[in-house]
């Protein structure tokens, strides 16, 4: 393998992926500052023009539009008490208390600054990840390929919010989608009504973008107007005497995010509560927090932050995404052909640490467009909501069209849309439907190769010791989800009767 460092800078100078790195930034801030469209939304809405696009380019782009709208989601977060994500909402406690001291401009740059340096940390360990993941490509057999696809549909299925009889219901639903098409072994079309449209199958780009873009438009078309910001507040970076006493606090963050978004299933949002509560823990001053404490601004964004860089740990090495975000992403990789897994990082290289390097220029970016930004942002931000909507939903039907000039897909994304706006109704993730779909080639093809090569004999998937693994942990994750359902609920009715008995 290449010099990675050289891989990195040959991509930067030969392609535009510098560009599109500063110009998916850019997006990103504006999509997170956007009460109520979250990073995956924000990444959607770019996905289908993405399809025209080099391989590495498109990756480059949608990951910095995810950096970016991680810094995005403070800006209200600070400015009017509303996260733009929600791994901004721990940011909200002590960045809006700020803002009503008159400190608004301070606090969005401790969450900027703050924010940089977590995703620098953040891929500096994706890098390091990177060489020795690499190295168990060869252990990798149909089998095994076939036990990845399940542990991934068991893990996010079991983490996601909601119970965990929804989460394989949805995942179920995933995989029944993903068959829709020619059969990968005999080519026989299944399940498309005779409908021409069907016969490649239903691109998983039309399933994100119904389910998240649309779904959310709905339910936004149903909320009140978002609240006025303060149209005269700018960006004020701290100095390096305030940062330095916040270093524990931005040490905290970026452990527990690194931690977090390498692990399936976590996300940012539970990192920056933990890295939240943790600072407050530790800090020399914790009175205060709630107060606006500028280590309650930097640590959880800078955990938010840092979990952008891991998370695509178990995206692109086991295929897992660790965050909707993040499956976006990955059907990023396989709208370009490019099959997520170990072997990403040897046939690929160039890809991957050209990805890496995009990720780099796109932290560092964060800093001159953050504070250019914010003026015509708020500008933006500030135009009435049914304009907003109405220039999203245009944004949204056009991408999807440019992708094959397909009507037919064009309503396809409405139809999952509704379906995205009654899942939201009835407490069902989206992560496990998404990546159903994304993962059901994978798992199906390789469930009947590896027992072509046996002669049908299922015993291969544990004879093969990796498989084994993998189906095991599967097993486990199942398990202990369904137990602490069972203890959660025995509580629940322990309460209940307690209550009933009062």
């Amino acid at each position: 393998m290449s010099d990675p460092f050289s891989l990195a800078w040959s991509v930067l100078t030969t392609t535009p992926a510098a560009f599109a790195a500063v110009g998916g930034v850019a997006w990103g801030i504006l999509g997170g500052a956007l009460p109520g469209i979250s990073p995956s939304i924000t990444m959607a809405l770019l996905l289908p023009f993405t399809f025209a696009m080099e391989p590495v380019v498109a990756l480059v782009l949608l990951v910095s539009t995810y950096v970016g709208a991680e810094y995005g989601g403070s800006i209200p977060a600070i400015l009017i008490r509303t996260p733009g994500t929600n791994a901004a909402a721990a940011t909200t406690i002590d960045g809006y208390a700020m803002h009503q001291q008159g400190r608004g401009g301070e606090a969005l740059g401790i969450s900027l600054v703050a924010g940089v340096i977590g995703g620098l940390f953040g891929i500096i360990l994706l890098v390091m990840l990177a060489e020795p993941l690499s190295n168990v490509a060869l252990l990798f057999t149909p089998p095994a390929y076939f036990a990845l696809g399940i542990l991934g549909l068991s893990v996010i299925a079991t983490l996601t919010e909601g119970s965990t009889l929804k989460g394989f219901m949805v995942a179920i639903i995933g995989l029944l989608i993903a068959t829709v098409g020619s059969d990968p072994q005999t080519g026989v079309m299944r399940f498309t009504f005779d409908r021409p449209e069907l016969m490649n199958g239903i691109p998983p780009i039309v399933v994100m973008v119904g389910v998240f873009a649309v779904s959310e438009l709905l339910v936004q078309s149903g909320l009140p107007p978002w609240q006025q910001t303060d149209r005269d507040t700018r960006v004020k970076l701290p100095s390096l005497r305030l940062m330095w006493r916040c270093r524990r606090a931005l040490g905290i963050g970026s452990g527990i995010g690194a931690f977090e978004g390498a692990m399936p299933g976590a996300g940012g949002t539970i990192a920056s509560f933990m890295s939240y509560n943790e600072a407050k823990r530790w800090s020399k001053t914790p009175e205060e927090f709630g107060h606006g404490s500028a280590e309650g601004i930097a640590s959880p964004e800078a955990a938010n932050n840092t979990v952008t860089a891991t998370t695509l740990v178990p995206t692109f090495v086991f295929g897992i995404p660790g965050s909707n975000s993040a499956a976006i992403l990955l059907a990023g990789l396989l709208m370009h052909g490019l099959l997520p897994g170990p072997l990403l990082f040897e046939k690929y290289p160039d890809l991957v640490y050209g990805l890496f390097g995009g990720l780099f220029v796109a932290n560092f970016a964060q800093l001159p467009i953050g504070i250019l930004i914010m003026t015509p942002l708020i500008w933006l931000v500030n135009r009435p909501k049914p304009y907003l909507l109405a220039f999203i939903y245009a944004l949204v039907l056009s991408g999807v069209y440019s992708v094959d000039g397909s009507i037919f897909h064009v309503a396809l994304a409405l139809g999952f849309g509704v379906i995205g706006y009654l899942f939201r109704a009835l407490g069902f993730p989206f992560l496990p439907l998404v990546l159903g779909v994304i993962l059901g080639y994978m798992v199906e093809s390789n469930y009947r190769r590896a027992l072509q090569v046996s002669g049908g004999d299922h015993g291969i998937f544990i004879d093969d010791p990796v498989s084994a693994g993998l189906l095991l942990t599967a097993v486990l994750f199942v398990a202990i989800s369904l137990w602490r359902n069972w203890l959660h609920s025995r509580k629940q009715s322990e309460v209940e009767a307690e209550v009933g008995a009062g």
